[in-house]
């Protein structure tokens, strides 16, 4: 399994253990994001420290989940950001639509 998931109180941290996440694996985890939202989770932090490249349609997946989030009142945060994945944030400007911190502890107390 790909996605590790892990509760801490009300926040929900999915931890994507993947050096490469791409077009074969996004709907796979957006399903695993959409049934997170669907179990009442309005609070989702992911966890990207092992991946070293994430593609467009990952990306994208990222974008819709955090778009259902906030339409109900919750938020999406990222943590653990490679190289290659800070320098796709940057190159596609997402890096100033989602939050992000060094370490998911972190990314959880930002909730309180």
């Amino acid at each position: 399994m790909e996605f590790f998931r892990e509760a801490k109180e009300d926040v929900i941290v999915i931890s994507v253990n993947l050096k490469r996440a791409t077009l074969v694996e996004a709907e796979e985890f957006k399903q695993v994001l959409v049934n997170d939202i669907q179990r009442g989770f309005k609070k989702i932090v992911v966890d990207l420290s092992t991946c070293e490249f994430i593609d467009s349609t990952f990306l994208g997946s990222l974008v819709v989940s955090l778009k259902k989030l906030t339409g109900l009142g919750g938020d999406l945060r990222l943590v653990g950001f490679q190289p290659a994945v800070h320098s796709m944030f940057e190159l596609t400007r997402m890096y100033r639509v989602f939050e992000s911190f060094k370490s998911a502890d972190d990314a959880v107390q930002s909730f309180k």
